[in-house]
């Protein structure tokens, strides 16, 4: 492309937070109808370098130049007034409002009269809808969406503004495999219109086959620029971690016990219908299926935040009665959720609290808290979880994805649970983090904890798990012992529709 100008040229920016410094003269050039993988380790620059693309963040050095003139004006609105669009992971939705007020919100289409033309909006939201292969009403609010139709939601909404640069933050974390294809297919249609694209995964076979060129960041610093056609997986971890991190999942044998968790005809008013299963100490049961298959809203219900309309749950062979988390807990169950920003952590808190907050009446027995020893139990999980945060009363929101995960772990890992029910646990971590979050799962299971695993990534379901129940459409439709399963075997139950 050294014929070509670059259409965003980005030098030796910086940016620095309390005890953090997120970008260190960092550098990069965008050219146009190129798709420019970002990579690098949670916490190494990339989501601070978009949002001071997308005018969040204001630099404290470097230069940015879009078309050739340097672009200084800091702001959201200006952003997307210089034709840059930003596909946030953490959803930038307003969930009371409806699919086409999000769309256009800000950017109101309106009649001479100065009313909003909510007749045309609906129009155009459709066809953006279409483009996107969702097929749903725009007059739908956000907050009735499963996260995978938010997320073409989002889609649409950046291809409502017709930019030139269109950042994609972990576009397809939350997307089935015909949303992920989907977006590709428009990914390519923006490539031959000549728009730049970001595209900024933790899942490499996307980036090797959607990417022309890779730029790595750790941290905070430029690691190379590599073309993708010339590289390899190796080179390109090699370069993101700074070091051989050899195989990427680790499982150590460990003993299984007894029945612990006994799930006998269970059915909820969210689908869930007649699924039983077994969940024994020190194994790990992989729940495997598509988005939707009904594995989350399984495990809500037996953590006891959706109602079991039908069915017995048992623990070391007793019924057990779950109205709330609070009984789940009570009888010795942990939940990981999927959604760590919005269920999993309270962001504006610190470290600490987030740690120690599902075991306040363990760790503070006589009601009043004790900060001596919050304190030591938090300073422990950091040294064993290595969670990278400057201290104990760092704010969560400023910790990377993989470092928010950990505390997750931590907040329940400090009740010292006998079961442990992980829903995606690597989803949007890199893959440094993924390794320690799977040396963290083996090490439990080797001490007895009981362990389910909801991912949507077959070859981590096939490497962690012991046995792996296979769910669609709200129901168990297969059973693998860990040396039967196979991804054709997992795929082929997984679609069946009898």
């Amino acid at each position: 492309m050294a014929d070509v100008a670059p259409i965003l040229e980005i030098r030796d920016l910086t940016k620095v937070f309390p005890g953090v410094r997120a970008l260190d003269h960092a550098s990069l050039d965008l050219y146009p109808g190129e798709v420019l993988g970002l990579l690098g380790e949670n916490g190494a620059g990339k989501s601070s370098m978009i949002k001071v693309l997308a005018g969040v963040y204001v630099p404290e050095h470097g230069t940015i130049r879009l078309r050739g003139e340097d672009f200084s004006t800091f702001d959201p609105l200006a952003s997307q007034a210089a034709g840059i669009s930003v596909i946030f992971q953490e959803l930038n939705l307003v969930p009371n409002l409806s699919i086409w007020e999000n769309i256009f919100l800000g950017r109101e289409l309106r009649r001479p009269g100065g009313l909003i033309d909510a007749r045309r909006a609906r129009r155009r939201a459709s066809e953006l809808l279409a483009e996107t292969g969702l097929v749903v009403d725009p007059d739908t609010l956000v907050e009735d969406l499963p996260l995978s139709q938010k997320q073409m939601v989002e889609v649409a909404k950046a291809l409502s503004l017709d930019a030139s640069i269109i950042i994609m933050d972990e576009p397809t974390s939350s997307l089935t495999a015909t949303e992920v294809e989907r977006l590709f297919e428009i990914v390519e249609r923006l490539r031959a219109r000549n728009v730049a694209i970001i595209f900024v995964s933790h899942r490499l076979d996307e980036v090797f086959r959607i990417c022309d060129r890779v730029h790595i960041l750790r941290d905070g610093r430029d690691a190379g620029t590599l073309n993708v056609r010339e590289t390899s997986r190796e080179e390109i971890i090699a370069r993101m971690v700074g070091r051989d991190l050899g195989s990427l999942f680790v499982k150590e044998s460990a003993s299984i016990g007894e029945t612990v968790l006994e799930a006998i005809d269970v059915s909820t008013s969210w689908g869930i219908q007649n699924v039983s299963f077994t969940l024994r100490a020190g194994e790990i049961l992989g729940f495997a299926g598509l988005i939707g298959a009904g594995r989350t809203e399984l495990m809500k219900a037996i953590f006891g935040i959706d109602e079991i309309t039908s069915g017995t749950i048992k623990i070391n062979g007793t019924e057990a009665t779950i109205r709330g988390p609070f009984d789940a807990i009570a009888h010795g169950i942990g939940y990981v959720s999927e959604d760590r920003k919005d269920e999993g952590l309270i962001l504006e808190m610190s470290v600490r609290h987030n740690v120690t907050l599902a075991g306040l009446g363990a760790f503070n027995p006589t009601g009043w808290i004790s900060d001596v020893r919050e304190n030591e139990i938090t300073g422990r999980f950091i040294d064993d979880l290595n969670i990278r945060t400057p201290n104990q009363e760092q704010h969560v929101m400023n910790l990377s994805g993989g470092n928010q995960q950990k505390v997750v772990l931590s907040k329940w890992l400090a009740i010292k649970p006998r079961i442990l029910i992980l829903d995606e646990p690597t989803r949007g971590i890199d893959v440094a983090a993924k390794k320690e979050i799977h040396r963290i799962i083996s090490d439990l299971a080797g001490e007895g904890v009981a362990i389910v695993l909801i991912s949507s990534e077959l070859p981590e379901i096939l490497a962690m798990s012991d046995r792996i129940v296979v769910m669609h459409e709200g129901r168990k439709k297969g059973e693998f012992l860990r040396d039967e399963a196979s991804q054709e075997a997992i795929m082929a139950v997984a679609l069946q529709t009898e």
